[in-house]
C-alpha cells in the first residue's frame, strides 16, 4: 500500500482547499479586485502547494528510503526523489 493512500483523505483535503483557494483568485480576477489582494491569495496558495509538496516528499522519504526494506527499494526511492527535487526546483 502507497503511504498516500494511507493518508488519502487528509491529503484530498488539503487539494480541496487549494482548488478553493485557486476558486477565490478567480472570483477575485473577475470582480477586478485590487492587486494587492490578488497578489496575496496568490501567495496563500503558492504557500499551500509547497505544504502540500513537503509533506508528500517526508512521506516519500521516510515510507520509500528510511524505511525501505532492502538496499534496493532504498536506492529506488532516493533516485525518486532526486528526480521530483531536479523537476520542483526547475
Amino acid at each position: 500500500m502507497s503511504h498516500t493512500s494511507r493518508q488519502k483523505d487528509k491529503l484530498i483535503a488539503r487539494v480541496r482547499r487549494i482548488k478553493g483557494q485557486l476558486e477565490g483568485i478567480e472570483r477575485a480576477l473577475e470582480a477586478d479586485a485590487a492587486c494587492v489582494e490578488v497578489l496575496r491569495q496568490i501567495a496563500s496558495v503558492r504557500g499551500a502547494v509547497g505544504g502540500l509538496t513537503a509533506e508528500v516528499m517526508e512521506d516519500h522519504l521516510r515510507e520509500h528510503v528510511l524505511d525501505a526494506e532492502t538496499d534496493a527499494e532504498r536506492y529506488q526511492g532516493g533516485e525518486e526523489m532526486i528526480e521530483v527535487i531536479r523537476a520542483y526546483m526547475k
